[in-house]
Order: structure tokens, then sequence, then C-alpha cells
């Protein structure tokens, strides 16, 4: 039997979401490893648990706010790949240069140098996704991706955690992480010789009525800052474990791996509800990791297993159903605007919930706790509205 020029176009998107499935795999094996101990590392090189929050927080907000200026460069200039590959290789070879690093003021720098690359590359690359993710499914296409991403950041953790198990250096893991970074950086080339144009995967569709489109969208921006204000950063939960020494050293990475695993089966799961039953999933993925900071303060290890799983399912419904939300209210022609917009309103809601929270924990963890709570709970009415503006629309 023939193939239809659907089977065809369904394929052919596929292959690329697969490719570009593979270059976060080993991207993330590099650069989350290295969020996995980047709190220790930094207590280690002398930091307090307000520079930990701080520096992960302005981390995010550098990681975030830039990407507004690069998804519109990307969607004016309509140079996707180029803008992707350079974010990747800052993003990547800023990892292994933390070997290097010998004062905490220099591993941070080279933190935020590794956020500026993702920044830059991210709403380009979420953009040719979202290309291919409308033959598949948005929901499905950006899980599939996430779910392929957090593959790589499970495994990045294990093998940090068996080095510093054998080595106890974490200038040597940093080292390591070398090997992944360079094989993502060559699937990377792969995808852009194989896929130039991948704007042509997705059919032209029409403008959104711009009123509509701006009520709905604004409303969303404020129901996942909230969200992202009082989801608590890993490395101040890293921080937390390593201080009180409710995790061991080795520990700390595995439960990053714990959390990661748990994200990419969340992120097919929540991807496969969300091109079934729409933005009514988003609910639930709000919902779940609202106890993760007092699980993982006053919960012992046990807590803290069960922080790791909840935090997990969040990033995964981050990283996937909210993305294909953002899609689905924007048309191709200001696509990667749109994934910048929706970035940088996140990053300066992490950053400041963030940096917040490093403060509060060393005045009191309970403070900490309430107020990560109650931030994430208050994206819940805003969700609701959300889901009526679209309603209403439809």
């Amino acid at each position: 039997m023939k193939s239809t020029a659907t089977d065809l176009d369904l394929r052919h998107a596929t292959r690329f979401v697969v490719l570009l499935g593979m270059v976060s795999l080993f991207a993330d094996m590099t650069y989350e490893s290295a969020r996995a101990i980047t709190g220790p590392f930094l207590e280690l090189l002398g930091a307090s648990a307000t520079v930990v929050g701080v520096v992960a927080g302005l981390g995010e907000l550098i990681g975030y706010a830039l990407r507004f200026v690069s998804g519109k460069i990307a969607d004016r200039t309509g140079r996707y790949w180029a803008i992707t590959i350079f974010g990747y290789c800052l993003n990547l070879l800023a990892v292994p240069a933390l070997a290097l690093a010998g004062y905490w003021q220099v591993a941070v720098a080279l933190m935020f140098l590794e956020r500026a690359g993702k920044a830059m590359r991210n709403p380009p690359r979420d953009a040719m996704l979202s290309f291919a993710g409308q033959r598949m499914g948005r929901g499905w296409g950006f899980a599939l991706h996430e779910a392929m991403d957090q593959t790589g950041a499970t495994l990045g953790p294990l093998l940090v955690a068996g080095i510093l198990a054998v080595r106890h250096d974490y200038h040597a893991a940093f080292a390591m992480l070398l090997a992944p970074a360079l094989l993502s950086l060559a699937v990377l080339l792969t995808a852009r010789f194989l896929f130039p144009h991948p704007r042509d995967l997705e059919s032209k569709t029409p403008e959104l009525d711009t009123h509509d489109y701006a009520k709905s969208f604004w409303l969303y921006l404020a129901a996942t800052g909230c969200i992202a204000a009082g989801f608590a950063d890993y490395p101040l939960l890293a921080y937390h474990f390593g201080k009180t020494g409710s995790v061991s050293v080795v520990g700390i990475p595995l439960l990053y791996a714990l959390a990661m695993g748990v994200d990419a089966i969340a992120a097919l799961a929540f991807g496969w509800v969300y091109d079934r039953k729409g933005m009514s999933v988003l609910l639930v993925a709000a919902l779940l990791p609202v106890p993760v900071a007092p699980l993982a303060l006053f919960g012992g290890f046990e807590g803290a297993v069960a922080a790791a799983v909840l935090w997990g399912i969040g990033m995964g419904a981050q990283e996937s159903v909210m993305k294909a939300a953002v899609a689905a209210m924007s048309p191709a022609a200001r696509r990667g605007t749109a994934f910048g917009t929706f970035n940088m309103s996140f990053g300066v809601f992490w950053f400041l919930g963030s940096a917040l929270m490093g403060v509060l924990y060393d005045f009191s963890p309970l403070l900490l706790a309430a107020f990560s709570v109650a931030a994430q709970l208050a994206a819940l009415p805003l969700l609701v509205g959300v889901m009526r503006t679209a309603s209403s629309r439809s």
C-alpha cells in the first residue's frame, strides 16, 4: 500500500522531532547533570543559601528574559537554525568549563553563561518543534521531545553520581560532561543538514483575532508566573539536603535523576491527555507539585524522595503542555516571539520567587514553604480564567 502525502508528512515531522530529541538528550546529560550538583558545589566553595537562591533565580531570569530577544530575532530574520546552533554551543561548552572553577564567583559566571546560551537557543528551537507538532499533535510533539530530553537528564546525574562515588571530586565530574556536550552538537549539525527549512513542516495558519488572543495569552502568563514564583528550584533544595544531611552527597544527584525520569513519563502522559482534553490538564499539572517545598524541607529522606517525584511532574508539565498551550495561542509567524515572551515572563517570576525563597530559607524554612505553596495555589483560578476565555473563542 502506498503512503499518502499525510503519512509522509507525519513521518517527516516525527523524524525531525526525534532528531531534536536526541540533541536534547545529550544536552541534558550535560547541563542537567551540572544543575544536580551546583547547589552543594557552591556550598563547598563557600557560598551561602542566599547566594545559591539568588544565583539560581538570577540564572533562570537570564535564561528566560533573553529568550524574548532571541524569539523576536528568529521571527524577523527566519534564521532559526543559526541562533539555535550558537546558543547550544554557548550553553553546552560552559558546563565542562566548571571543572576549572576554584571560586564560587567563577562558577557563578559560568552558570550564567550556560543559562544565556540556553536562552538564545530555546525559542527558535521550540518554534521549529511547534512547526512539526502541527502534524503530530502539539501536546504529543512537545511531550515526545521532552521525554527524550529527560532521558538524558536522568542518565546524566546517574553518571555524575557514579563519578562522585568513586572519586569524590566535583571538578572531575564536570570535566566528564564534555563528551555528551560534543555528541549533542554533532547531532544538531546533522539535523540542520537534513532539515534546512523546518518551517515547511507546518501548513499555513490564519492570524488569530488579536483582541481575544491578548486577553487569553496575558492571563496565561499571569497563571504560569505564579507557578514559576512558587516552584522551588532544585539547587536550593539540594543545598538544604547537603546542609542538613537528609540526603547523602551521592544521593543528591540520584534524587535529581529520579525527578528527571518522572519528568519524562509525566510529559508523555500530559501531552497525550492535552491533545484529547485540552487545557484542563493544566489544572492537574499545577496542583500536583504544590507540596514539594514542605516535603523537601520537613519530610526527611522519605519526604525528599516524594518531593523529587512531584518536582519531576511539575517540570514535565512546564516543558510539554505549558509550551503546547503557547503554540495553540499563537500563529506561525509570531511563534518565536510568543515563546520568547512566555519564557521571559516565566523567568522573571522564577527569579523573584527563587531569590525570595533563598532569603526566606536563611530566616526560616517554614516561611519558604508557606510562600511556595501560596504562590502555586494562586495560579489555579487564573488557569480557570484562561480555559473560560479559550472556550468563549471556540
